[in-house]
């Protein structure tokens, strides 16, 4: 139990409540999505709700029954209620982070950017905050401040109402009564156009792409900083620290493991047996792909360069996407291409020099096989 995080858990009621209201479709707001996600992450030892409860009558008896502290912020005569319930939520947090030194992380449930500070002076105090929110009505300057940001919308269990059918017309029973008019017969089903599919089929392929980009890239730093091993866990955390809104499940995957497992699977990365059961080593692959994209840089500055026997580094990589248009160097760990081709180099496969007439590095490939490098 001394290794499970603390958790004290603070909520912005009437943000998150009117969030869901007007953003999600006019679903009600439910808190068990919540304490289920920071069950996962913790224990949760302080639970507070504030709000002017007048308001929100409802919904006491859902908090109560989850063990939820609801802090009454009446509205008065010539105050703002908001304003009030924001500075007293802002003030007992950094109470409980000086008085309760066992407590380790705060969950601010709120996407109102006036929390910002209140998130970066928890950080400085050496606690770890996660943010949760409803995400069209969370502030953009928000989620980065936080360790971790969770969108509600997102969370298991949160069911949001479906209110478009076919491309974004409003939801209407077939049959069904416009305001104000006569029963009209059900709309015909619009036929997309043929390359319609083939656009919805590249935009997962995007996504994986681009994934598996700032994974490896991730990977690469954590090697380049760090003489030990890189871990799952360690390398889930720094993706979070990048990328607060991080999650495997935007992806398809119920886990990060498995999440691994597939860019393992696309030779993206190496996993082997790490220092703990179910944290595997993750590193990036020392041949295969990166020999490949060696040959290919070979094959595309010999056929480029031609007679002038070299070519400038500047547009070098559209070269290179016009024969494989997935290129990237940063799936293969370099964080530029200037550095791939310093890779490529050092192998043998081409040769870099620094041109002061070109003002640029130019590329040449040396004569023999192309499998003459290693």
């Amino acid at each position: 139990m001394d290794q499970e995080e603390r958790i004290a858990l603070f909520l912005d009621y009437e943000n998150l409540a009117l969030g869901a209201r007007d953003n999600l479709g006019g679903m009600a707001f439910d808190f068990r999505p919540i304490a289920d996600a920071l069950a996962e992450r913790g224990r949760v030892v302080v639970r507070r709700a504030y709000a002017d409860w007048s308001y929100f009558d409802e919904d006491r008896r859902m908090l109560t029954r989850s063990r939820v502290e609801l802090i009454e912020m009446p509205q008065r005569m010539g105050t703002s209620r908001k304003n009030a319930a924001d500075i007293k939520m802002a003030v007992d947090a950094l109470e409980l982070a000086f008085e309760r030194g066992y407590i380790s992380t705060f969950a601010i449930c709120t996407g109102d950017s006036d929390f910002t500070p209140l998130v970066d002076k928890l950080r400085e105090l050496n606690k770890r905050v996660i943010g949760v929110g409803v995400e069209k009505s969370t502030s953009a300057l928000l989620p980065p401040a936080c360790d971790e940001f969770l969108y509600y919308d997102r969370l298991e269990g949160v069911e949001v109402p479906s209110t478009r059918t076919r491309r974004g017309r409003p939801a209407r029973p077939p049959g069904s009564s416009g305001p104000g008019g006569p029963e009209l017969p059900p709309e015909p089903e619009p036929q997309p156009a043929a390359e319609e599919p083939a656009r919805e089929a590249e935009e997962p392929a995007r996504e994986a792409d681009a994934l598996a980009v700032v994974v490896a890239q991730t990977v690469a730093g954590l090697q380049g900083s760090s003489s030990g091993a890189v871990t799952a866990s360690t390398l889930k955390r720094t993706l979070l620290r990048k990328d607060p809104t991080f999650s495997e499940s935007d992806y398809g995957f119920r886990t990060f493991g498995e999440l691994l497992r597939h860019l393992a699977d696309r030779s993206v990365v190496e996993l082997a047996e790490g220092p703990a059961k179910g944290d595997p080593e993750v590193s990036l692959p020392e041949h295969g792909d990166r020999e490949g994209a060696f040959a290919l840089l070979r094959s595309v500055v010999a056929d480029v360069a031609g007679s002038e026997g070299a070519v400038a580094l500047s547009g070098l990589k559209n070269q290179l996407r016009r024969v494989r248009p997935d290129f990237s160097e940063k799936k293969l760990g370099y964080r530029s291409f200037l550095q791939f081709c310093k890779a490529a180099a050092t192998s043998g496969a081409v040769e870099l020099r620094w041109s002061p007439e070109a003002d640029d590095y130019l590329l040449t490939a040396p004569p023999g096989p192309p499998s003459a490098f290693s």
